[in-house]
């Protein structure tokens, strides 16, 4: 996949490049009924992290742009709180995984 502002590869099924952030256009719906799809996991981002992949898989979890996540988490360690000491509980608790692609439907063998 390519976007649609900086002409990079990205993942495919990305909501927003990873190179310039730019909002990636949605995919148009198809005729194909709609199948399950299991609930969304937070996961701490393995394809775009910066110290742990916690602020992109929040932003992943969210469908948010990850350097909006990074600039208020930011913002909010300014704040006195438990804002540092929740980073790290996600940072331990939540596995990691992939963030900004589609998730592969199962497919069965016969």
């Amino acid at each position: 996949m390519t976007c649609v502002s900086c002409q990079k590869d990205i993942a495919v099924g990305s909501r927003f490049c990873y190179n310039c952030g730019a909002k990636q256009p949605e995919t148009p719906a198809s005729s194909v009924p709609p199948t399950y799809v299991p609930p969304r996991k937070l996961v701490r981002s393995t394809n775009d992290r910066k110290i742990a992949g916690v602020c992109a898989g929040v932003a992943d979890y969210f469908g948010m742009d990850p350097g909006l996540v990074r600039v208020l988490w930011l913002l909010a360690t300014l704040i006195p709180g438990p804002n540092v000491i929740a980073y790290f509980v996600i940072w331990i608790a939540a596995n990691e995984g992939p963030t900004g692609v589609a998730r592969a439907s199962a497919t069965v063998t016969s």
